[in-house]
This record gives C-alpha cells, sequence and structure tokens, in this order.
C-alpha cells in the first residue's frame, strides 16, 4: 500500500481487502457480506443499505492509523447512527463469536486433564479477561448508546455526557498481556503445540482488534457525538 493512499469510493472493493485484509472485519461489522464481484465501494454499500462515507472513515482509519475528526468529518461526513451500528456489530463479534471461540480452542490446546496448576492459572486469566471485556461493551451498548440514540432524537441529558464516558475509556490489554506471557514462558513444554501456537495468534489479534476498536470510539465516536451536544446545546 502506498505511503499516503487513502481509499476511495470508486475504488474496487476487492481491491481494498487484498490490498488489506484486515479490512474484512470492518466489511462484515457494517453487515456487507462478500461476491460483490468487480463492483465499486459505493456500489457495495449502497447495495446492501450501508453508508458508504462511513465505511471509507473507518477503513481508512484503521488502515492509516491516523484521523484528525475536524477535518475529515467535513470531508467524508460519516453519519454517527451508521457508525454506532459498526461499533455494535463490534461488540456482538467480540462478545458472541470471538472470545467463545479463542476459550474453546484454547481448553483443546491446554491439559486439563491432569493436575496441572498453569493450565487452571491460563483458563482462569481468559475468563476473568473476558469478564471484563464484556462489563466494558455491555456498559457502552446499555449506557453510553441508548445515551447517544437519544441524543441523535434531540434530547440532551442534564447528568450525562460524552466526555464523562472518554474519560473513563479504559484499555482493556493489560489481563491479555499477563495471559500471553503466561503462556508464552510457563506453559510446560510438550513437544511442539500447533494448537497452543494457534492460540496464541489469535490472542495477538485479538488484542490488536480491540485496541483498534477502541481507538475508532475514541477517535471518531466520541468527537463526533461531543460535536452534537454542542450543536443541541446551541439551539437551546
Amino acid at each position: 500500500m502506498g505511503e499516503q493512499h487513502k481509499y476511495r469510493a470508486n475504488e474496487k472493493m476487492s481491491d481494498l481487502i487484498c490490498d488489506n485484509y484486515s479490512l474484512l472485519m470492518v466489511m462484515s461489522r457494517f453487515g456487507l457480506s462478500l461476491g460483490f464481484g468487480d463492483k465499486t465501494v459505493k456500489d457495495v454499500c449502497e447495495a446492501q443499505g450501508v453508508d458508504y462515507r462511513t465505511f471509507l472513515a473507518v477503513a481508512n482509519f484503521i488502515s492509516e492509523g491516523q484521523y484528525t475528526y475536524g477535518e475529515a468529518a467535513e470531508e467524508e461526513g460519516f453519519s454517527l447512527p451508521s457508525l454506532m451500528d459498526y461499533l455494535k456489530q463490534a461488540h456482538s463479534y467480540f462478545l458472541d463469536f470471538n472470545l467463545p471461540a479463542i476459550r474453546r480452542k484454547l481448553i483443546e490446546a491446554i491439559d486439563c486433564s491432569e493436575r496441572n496448576d498453569v493450565s487452571f492459572l491460563i483458563l482462569r486469566y481468559f475468563d476473568e479477561y473476558a469478564k471484563e471485556v464484556r462489563r466494558h461493551m455491555e456498559y457502552e451498548n446499555e449506557a453510553v448508546f441508548t445515551y447517544v440514540e437519544q441524543l441523535l432524537e434531540g434530547h440532551l441529558s442534564a447528568t450525562y455526557d460524552i466526555a464523562t464516558f472518554a474519560s473513563k475509556h479504559n484499555q482493556i490489554g493489560d489481563k491479555l498481556r499477563e495471559l500471553k506471557n503466561i503462556i508464552i514462558k510457563y506453559y510446560p513444554e510438550r513437544g511442539n503445540n500447533h494448537l497452543l501456537n494457534s492460540v496464541l495468534f489469535d490472542l495477538f489479534n485479538c488484542e490488536q482488534d480491540l485496541v483498534s476498536h477502541c481507538l475508532v470510539e475514541d477517535h471518531m465516536f466520541v468527537p463526533a457525538v461531543a460535536q452534537l451536544e454542542r450543536r443541541l446545546k446551541d439551539e437551546q
């Protein structure tokens, strides 16, 4: 991918995916399905009822890793409801699919049949981590998204604002780092454990995915909500 290349609406969706396969995740969280032939990003999104500007804003942010809300919002004009749908789908992916799948693989990879303290420790750390992610995301689903839905209907809250959420929006990676360290440093060697290496690979991927998910919330979602709050305050 070129240094400054920004994905555009008239590029083929298949070129984006081949250029950066992590955009498959972005696609599926917007509810876009495969099989789009040579259609452009705009055509694929419009055919499947997705706001193409929001898709591009997220795809470019995840690929470039930098985002300034002010200018980009003017230029790309992403839709806050569409971004919120994307974040909800991402939560559902982590809680209902990704973490349970990793747990199943973990149980298969570690030896829980004999009294193995490291195995139980690994499982306990994973469960604590999954619980932390669930708490974090369910709070967003129930409190934050509900608040923003009311804002979108024009109702300001006297007791809550997005700055309150932003100040408490912590990264959820510490437990996961500890878990990876236990596996890498202390799991007893039993020949070549392809399964365990594969789980580790999934954990590294999951961590990276969660970091980029939180960055989308911090750099795109929070400023867009703050701007909506200011607009409503001015109107009132």
